[in-house]
């Protein structure tokens, strides 16, 4: 859980309705990492700061758990990696939490997360996805998982996606267009 002070220390620059050059900073760290060999100074000249600068205030907001980690979005299908199943499970309310830390410990299982239902269509409350490279070993997979977990009694459905409309990382910085460099 976030603390007030960490947020109140981010968000200064929007209370004082001006550009900030943190604000900036974490807007354009949401596009992602310059692919140069000082990617910190390039974003330094690109927010006014300095590359220590930079670099201290994003440690600052590790340290905050402000940013939980800085990764790479591996666009999966293009290396081939295209058989990936939604699982989708109806699983009884006072076991959906188990069920759900459960298979979140699996190292096969990418993504799981609970929603609530949507009766009388839409029964399913968990759902996890499992990224392979062929259909049937991503079911073979999950029947190993299933009876391992001892999940076979719980309602599931496999959904394989089918064509991938759009796939990045999440957007949170607000930023007006005037602020960023190629936005």
């Amino acid at each position: 859980m976030m603390t007030a002070t960490p947020l109140a220390r981010v968000n200064d620059c929007q209370q004082l309705n001006a550009p900030c050059a943190h604000s900036k900073l974490r807007a354009l760290l949401e596009q992602g990492l310059p692919l140069t060999p000082h990617p910190w100074q390039v974003l330094a000249e690109q927010c006014g700061l300095e590359e220590a600068e930079v670099m201290g205030c994003v440690k600052r907001w590790r340290e905050e758990k402000l940013i939980k980690r800085l990764g790479l979005v591996v666009r999966h299908r293009r290396l081939g990696i295209d058989a990936n199943a939604m699982v989708v499970w109806n699983v009884p309310d006072e076991l959906v939490t188990r069920v759900g830390q459960a298979l979140a410990k699996e190292t096969i299982v990418t993504l799981c997360y609970r929603r609530p239902r949507r009766l009388p269509d839409w029964p399913f409350n968990l759902f996890c996805m499992i990224h392979g490279v062929k259909r049937e070993a991503v079911m073979a997979q999950l029947e190993t998982l299933v009876e391992r977990l001892g999940l076979a009694e719980i309602e599931h459905q496999v959904l394989f996606s089918q064509h991938a409309y759009r796939q990045c990382g999440g957007s949170y910085a607000l930023r007006r267009n005037d602020e960023l460099p190629g936005v």
